[in-house]
């Protein structure tokens, strides 16, 4: 980051560029659906095949899908320049809302939602042990706040992009700490069982571990050739930071290719409260924003941060906790079927209503 004040925007805001629409970026949900495609075709054709990879595993991590992760969550870590910490007190409505949401609110509802549709609305239609499964998927996606997205959807809406870097910061510090406790304590209160062991493995291999070889890579591409550096750095490997969520959709929907096509309707079912929260929670965060007077180019990112998930990261736990065969694993892909078209829906709306918000 540059000394003076004037230069201060410069390198989040080309962080913002960087991270913004090129043509996967665009279509997106296009490249998703095929992927998704594609995992239904393969698995059912090469089964065992998609078998070997899915015992690939130790300790219940699967090692395959754990490259893939670190593909997808190492460029973005690289980006996140902790300095940008020194700003939070610049504009701390956006922030405190972001934060509200993301741990004060956010988990809690999607776990209620859960209890409400699995439990209750949805008991005749899911066996109980099904439902107890989805029930965790669930909650390991609400209590995933977005990370790898944020650029994304902070460039769509022509957000803040120094803002937007200083919320992707305080989240990651926030997330060490808080991930592994919030989602222990919403599976010990809906009586399922912890193992602490696995949970906070993988917050270390895919929250701790990755923060760290961003911020070396980071400290490194700075003594070299300052933000420009980490910019180059970020374009090269952005590619496979994509191509690694592609490949990650493939063989999540090919492992549960056989379960989607002989249970549609068990999708469906799963992706009702997933829609409810994100939806719920965008009308919340944003109608705060809006009540608090909070200008657009903060507003609309805090809002869509808040209502994005990390579902890389809670992908990952769901395998590590209970199997790639497991309901909560499926869960946790429906969330990613769901995520990226609703989220694309929101932004839309955010555009729609840019007037509603001091500029």
């Amino acid at each position: 980051m540059a000394n003076t004040t004037h230069d201060a925007p410069a390198a989040p805001a080309a962080s913002a560029e960087a991270a913004g629409l090129g043509a996967f970026e665009k279509w997106l949900s296009l490249w998703v659906g095929l992927a998704i495609l594609a995992g239904l075709v393969l698995g059912s054709l090469a089964p065992g095949l998609f078998g070997a990879l899915a015992g690939a595993e130790i300790a219940r991590v699967n090692l395959v899908i754990a490259v893939l992760i670190w593909a997808m969550v190492y460029p973005m870590m690289v980006g996140v320049d902790f300095a940008a910490l020194a700003r939070i007190g610049d504009k701390p409505k956006g922030l405190i809302v972001t934060l509200a949401i993301n741990w004060l609110i956010k988990p809690f509802t999607m776990a209620a939602l859960g209890v409400l549709f699995f439990e209750h609305v949805f008991a005749g239609l899911i066996p109980p042990e099904d439902a107890q499964a989805y029930l965790a998927g669930v909650i390991l996606l609400g209590a995933a706040p977005c990370t790898a997205m944020v650029f994304v959807w902070s460039q769509l809406t022509r957000g803040d992009p120094t803002y937007t870097l200083v919320q992707v910061s305080v989240n990651d510090v926030v997330m060490i700490f808080a991930f592994a406790p919030i989602v222990a304590l919403l599976l010990g209160v809906t009586d399922i069982p912890v193992p602490w062991g696995t949970l906070l493995l993988s917050v270390g291999l895919y929250v701790v571990i990755p923060l760290a070889a961003g911020l070396l890579t980071r400290a490194q591409l700075v003594r070299r050739g300052g933000e420009a550096a980490v910019e180059a750095f970020k374009a090269r490997v952005k590619p496979w930071s994509i191509m690694g969520l592609l490949a990650t959709v493939v063989l999540l929907f090919g492992f549960q290719g056989q379960v989607i096509l002989d249970r549609p309707m068990v999708i469906a079912l799963i992706a009702v409260p997933l829609l409810i929260q994100t939806y719920g929670i965008f009308a919340i965060a944003y109608g705060v924003a809006l009540a608090w007077r909070i200008p657009f180019n903060v507003a609309a990112p805090c809002a869509l941060i808040g209502t994005s998930n990390f579902f890389e990261l809670a992908v990952a736990v769901a395998i590590s906790l209970f199997g790639l065969g497991s309901g909560a694993a499926l869960a946790t892909v429906v969330g990613v079927l769901v995520e990226v078209p609703v989220m694309l829906s929101l932004v839309a709306l955010a555009n729609r209503t840019r007037h509603w918000f001091p500029e």
